[in-house]
C-alpha cells in the first residue's frame, strides 16, 4: 500500500468546492458541470456481496477456520475516498463535512467535547438514508457502512492496511453478516425485519393479519423442510451402514488346507443381525419421508395461496426503503446495547481508538472461530426441539461496528417462528476481548431461549427459575440475565479449564442445565472434590431417572 494519504492534503475549514459538486450542493460560484456520476468517479462501479447459501439446519458444527485475513485490496489506496463516500448525499453530507472540520480543527476540550456531540448527530444523520438504497451503493458507502470507515486520514497506514485485509465474501456459509450484507439480505426479502419494542394496535387490519399468517406458514414450511433434510440425511447415513454391513457379510476368509471359502465367523453373522435391524429402521424412515413429502406439499400450495391472496388484495410484499431505514434504527439500538452506558459511543473509527490488528477484530472468521470453541464446551447451545425433533440452528450474528465491549441477544427466535427461525445477535466489530464479547452474546442467547422454554414460568423452572431463585435468595441487586450471562463467561473461561470462579450452587445449577460434554465432565472429576461431587450426582440423577 502506498502512502496516497500521508501526502494528501491538511484538512481545511471550508468546505472543498470538489465536495461541494459531490455532494450536489450549489456554491457560489456558478458551475455549468453536472453532478458526476459514480462511474466517472470510481472505476469499476459498486462491487455485490456474495448471494447468501440457502438455509441449512442439517450442519453438526462450525467448519474449520483455516484463514483468518486475505491479501490486502486497494480499498483505501483511493485519494478519493472520502469525496465518494459524500458523494450525493445533499445537506446531511454538507453539515456532516462541516462539523468533522470543526471537530478536527478544534483546540479547547471543552469545544472538543461540543463538537464530538454533534458530530456523532451528524454522521446518523448521514449514514442512516443510505441504508434505504443498500442495493444501489457504491464500494466506498458500503466500506463505510460495513467498518464504521468514514475519513481514511483518521487512521494510520496500519490500520488502514490490516482492514483492508479483512475477508470481504461470505466463504464459510455461516449465518455471519456484516451490517451492509444484513440490509441486502433484508432488502432481498430473505429475512424479517427485526423485531422491536414499539406498541401494536389491539386490532389488526385484514392485511396484517394475513401477513401474519404467511409469516406462520413460511416458518411451518421451515420446520418441515428442516425435518425433512435431517430424515433423509439420516436416510443416507443408514445406508452407508447397510453397504459396509454388506460389504462385511460377502468378505469370507479362505481355508488354507482347502483353499475355499469359510463359513461366516462371528463378525459376519453379527453384520447379518444389523442387516435386519437397518432394514427396520430404512422402512420405518420411508414412510417419515414420504409423510413429510406429502406435507410439505400441502403446505407448498398453502403458502402459494396465501401469497396469491396477498398479491390480489394489494398487500405489501416488497421490502422498500423505510423499512430498511427502520432495520438501521434498529441496529443502533444494538450498537448502543453493545457498547453500553460507559462505553465509546463515537460512531466511526479513529486511530485512537482501535488497534491495527485483525486478530483484534470480530470478524466474520474470528466470530465463528470462537462460537465454535464455546459450542464445543456447551454442545447445547445451538440445539431446538420442536415436536420431538432437536434441529442445531445457529442464530443470525451480526457485526456491527462499534467499540463495544459485549455481545448481545436480540431476539431468541423470530415470533412467528420459534421452530426453526434463527433469532439474532450482535456482535461489536471492535471489541476490547473477542473471546468475552462473544460469549457474552451467547450466554444472553441461553438465558433468553431458557426464559421463552418455560414462558411465565421462568422464575420458577428450568435453568432460569433455578438461577432466578438463588439470585433472589442472596438478596442481589440489579438485571439477573447481566449476572447470569457475567457467570456463563466464567463458566466458559475458567470452569471448563478446572478453575473455580463460580458459587458452589450456580456451578451446580450450570452443570446441571448448561452441562459440558461428557469427556469434559469426566476430566474434571479428577481435578477437585467439587466436581467429582457433582459426577456422583449426575449418576444418582440417571439412576433415579430424575435427570
Amino acid at each position: 500500500m502506498n502512502g496516497n494519504f500521508q501526502n494528501s492534503k491538511p484538512f481545511s475549514g471550508d468546505i472543498d468546492p470538489d465536495i461541494a459538486k459531490l455532494m450536489g450542493i450549489s456554491t457560489s460560484e456558478p458551475s455549468d458541470k453536472g453532478t458526476p456520476q459514480f462511474s466517472d468517479l470510481f472505476e469499476g462501479g459498486s462491487e455485490e456481496t456474495s448471494q447468501t447459501e440457502e438455509e441449512d439446519y442439517s450442519k453438526g458444527s462450525f467448519p474449520e477456520i483455516t484463514k483468518f485475513e486475505d491479501a490486502a485490496k486497494p480499498y483505501f489506496q483511493d485519494k478519493d475516498f472520502y469525496k465518494k463516500v459524500l458523494t450525493g448525499e445533499g445537506e446531511e453530507a454538507q453539515r456532516l463535512h462541516s462539523t468533522l472540520t470543526e471537530f478536527i480543527n478544534s483546540k479547547d476540550p471543552k469545544d472538543k467535547t461540543l463538537y464530538r456531540g454533534k458530530l456523532i448527530s451528524a454522521y446518523w444523520n448521514f449514514i442512516t438514508p443510505l441504508a434505504g438504497k443498500i442495493e444501489d451503493l457504491s464500494l466506498p458507502k458500503i466500506l463505510a457502512l460495513r467498518y464504521g470507515i468514514l475519513l481514511p486520514n483518521l487512521l494510520t497506514m496500519e490500520h488502514l492496511q490490516a482492514l483492508s485485509k479483512i475477508i470481504f465474501e461470505n466463504e464459510w456459509g455461516e449465518p455471519v453478516f456484516y451490517m451492509d450484507e444484513w440490509l441486502k439480505k433484508l432488502a432481498s426479502g430473505q429475512v424479517n425485519p427485526s423485531a422491536t419494542d414499539e406498541t401494536k394496535s389491539a386490532v389488526k387490519s385484514a392485511p396484517n393479519r394475513l401477513q401474519s399468517v404467511i409469516e406462520k406458514t413460511s416458518g411451518q414450511r421451515e420446520f418441515q423442510f428442516s425435518t425433512l433434510k435431517n430424515k433423509i440425511n439420516e436416510l443416507e447415513l443408514l445406508e452407508d451402514t447397510l453397504k459396509d454391513a454388506v460389504t462385511q457379510v460377502l468378505s469370507h476368509d479362505i481355508n488354507p488346507a482347502y483353499n475355499l471359502k469359510e463359513s461366516f465367523n462371528a463378525l459376519q453373522r453379527k453384520a447379518m443381525t444389523d442387516i435386519q435391524e437397518i432394514f427396520k429402521r430404512l422402512n420405518s424412515l420411508d414412510k417419515e419421508i414420504s409423510k413429510l413429502y406429502l406435507e410439505l406439499s400441502d403446505t407448498d400450495k398453502q403458502l402459494g395461496d396465501l401469497r396469491g391472496k396477498a398479491q390480489e388484495s394489494g398487500v405489501e410484499t416488497r421490502v422498500d426503503s423505510q423499512v430498511l431505514i427502520n432495520e438501521f434504527n434498529t441496529l443502533k439500538q444494538m450498537i448502543k446495547l453493545c457498547v453500553g452506558r460507559q462505553g465509546n459511543h463515537f460512531p466511526f473509527l479513529m486511530k485512537q481508538y482501535v488497534r491495527a490488528l485483525v486478530s483484534d477484530y470480530c470478524t466474520r472468521e474470528n466470530a465463528i472461530s470462537t462460537m465454535a470453541f464455546v459450542e464445543s464446551l456447551d454442545p447445547g447451545l445451538f440445539q431446538r426441539t420442536f415436536k420431538r425433533q432437536t434441529t442445531r440452528i445457529v442464530p443470525n450474528v451480526i457485526l456491527v461496528p462499534c467499540y463495544g465491549d459485549k455481545g448481545i441477544c436480540w431476539e431468541p427466535f423470530e415470533k412467528y417462528n420459534r421452530a426453526t427461525s434463527r433469532g439474532r445477535i450482535a456482535l461489536p466489530l471492535y471489541p476490547k476481548d473477542i473471546k468475552t464479547s462473544v460469549i457474552s452474546a451467547l450466554g444472553d442467547l441461553r438465558w433468553q431461549v431458557a426464559k421463552e422454554k418455560a414462558q411465565h414460568y421462568w422464575m420458577e423452572e428450568g435453568l432460569t427459575g433455578k438461577y432466578y431463585q438463588w439470585f433472589t435468595e442472596r438478596k442481589l441487586k440489579g438485571d439477573v440475565k447481566e449476572y447470569f450471562t457475567q457467570d456463563y463467561i466464567l463458566w466458559i473461561t475458567k470452569e471448563s479449564e478446572g478453575t473455580q470462579k463460580l458459587e458452589r450452587d450456580v456451578r451446580a445449577i450450570f452443570w446441571r442445565y448448561i452441562p459440558f460434554p461428557q469427556e469434559l465432565k469426566d476430566s474434571l472429576k479428577n481435578r477437585g472434590f467439587v466436581y467429582s461431587e457433582l459426577c456422583k450426582k449426575d449418576l444418582n440423577r440417571a439412576a433415579s431417572d430424575g435427570y
